[in-house]
């Protein structure tokens, strides 16, 4: 995973970003949290 600095806030974060917009009238608790374990295994720490 490439990660970058988040402005000038000292923050590192992964270059893909997780949009989680639709996680709450599409997607339930449950599988929200599925998807969210594996963007972390895979190195992303960036949510939206």
């Amino acid at each position: 995973m490439k990660y970058t600095h988040l402005g000038r806030s000292g923050l590192t974060v992964s270059r893909i970003v997780l949009g989680t917009m639709n996680f709450g009238p599409q997607i339930g608790g449950a599988d929200a949290h599925t998807i969210m374990d594996d963007a972390r295994e895979q190195g992303i720490n960036f949510f939206d």
